[in-house]
């Protein structure tokens, strides 16, 4: 049985209480205009037929725009995006990997707020919301956690959670980012600062690159309670002990290298 529509309503998390924005340039007649912003959501696909006939489905109606990032899919894909959403943007990416994707497809959207959201059905449309309202009341950039206070998961095993868990003290450690999840990719973030993250990887690993570029450009960061349930059609493509390895790699080049915050 899938859980549906029970995120509870608890206060977002604020992570970053003392982040430098020095590195922020901030233009505060535009933060004043921001009672009010344009949403797209972006998703990134790959034969993912089935289970983006629920998705799209769960998308609140006053979003603005939906980008589905098609990956070379082989099934019905970007039919069923067009039948369901008939003012959906198709992207076509022929490069591999979750990254690829995400670069692409935030690249294509129009919305003053961007939302990122996987396509497999474990993510719930209806707490885009959460995001959007995080946003609104000051956030720069908002992610999604499962393992915060009101957020939950019937899908993470063991092994992920010791895992996360895991990244989650090497990002503490190395950057000083207290993060309760490091692997989540329920995000979002002003379109107006996915300059200063300039994502530049094509794997899995894109969704901790965000992360750690966020809290090092001294983006203003929240964490979203968030519930996950589990993959509605199909085999996941995640691989443990592969991604993981990763994550890893990720980590240590963002600390061995030097951050050059864009003018």
């Amino acid at each position: 049985m899938k859980l549906r529509g029970l995120m509870r309503r608890n206060p977002v998390l604020l992570v970053e209480p003392e982040a430098p924005r020095s590195h922020v340039i901030v233009n505060s007649e535009q933060d004043e205009s921001r009672s009010t912003a344009t949403v797209s959501v972006i998703i990134p696909t790959l034969n993912e037929a089935w289970n983006l006939a629920f998705v799209l489905n769960t998308i609140p109606e006053w979003v603005d725009e939906v980008v589905v990032v098609d990956g070379r899919s082989h099934d019905d894909t970007e039919r069923v995006a067009k039948v369901l959403r008939p003012d959906v943007k198709v992207v076509d990416e022929v490069r591999r990997g979750k990254g690829a994707a995400l670069r692409a497809g935030l690249a294509a959207a129009q919305g003053e707020i961007l939302v990122i959201m996987d396509a497999d059905g474990s993510m719930d449309g209806a707490e885009i919301g959460a995001f959007r309202d995080a946003l609104l009341a000051g956030a720069d950039y908002a992610k999604g956690s499962r393992f915060c206070k009101g957020g939950g998961s019937v899908d993470i095993t063991r092994l992920r959670r010791f895992g996360d868990w895991g990244i989650c003290l090497l990002i503490r450690i190395l950057f000083g980012a207290r993060y309760t999840d490091g692997t989540y990719g329920f995000k979002a973030v002003w379109a107006d600062r996915l300059k200063f993250i300039r994502i530049d990887t094509d794997g899995f690993e894109v969704e901790l690159l965000i992360d750690i570029r966020a809290h090092r450009a001294g983006l203003r960061t929240v964490e979203v309670p968030c519930f996950e349930t589990d993959r509605i059609y199909g085999i996941s493509n995640l691989n443990a002990a592969r991604d993981g390895i990763r994550c890893l790699r990720v980590i240590l080049q963002e600390r061995l290298r030097r951050y050059h915050v864009p003018a």
